[in-house]
């Protein structure tokens, strides 16, 4: 059975994605991440 990522699983994640990729680099990743999401959400919509 699935379940939902919990916080400190959140928090694992988000920490290794630090050190993979800097501090500056989350905000833009995080960004086109969205852009994606919502633009898929547009085209499912249509």
């Amino acid at each position: 059975m699935a379940r939902m990522i919990g916080m400190p699983e959140l928090m694992v994640i988000l920490g290794v994605a630090v050190l993979l990729f800097g501090g500056k680099k989350i905000p833009e990743m995080a960004k086109g991440l969205g852009e994606g999401i919502r633009n898929f959400k547009t085209a499912v919509k249509d």
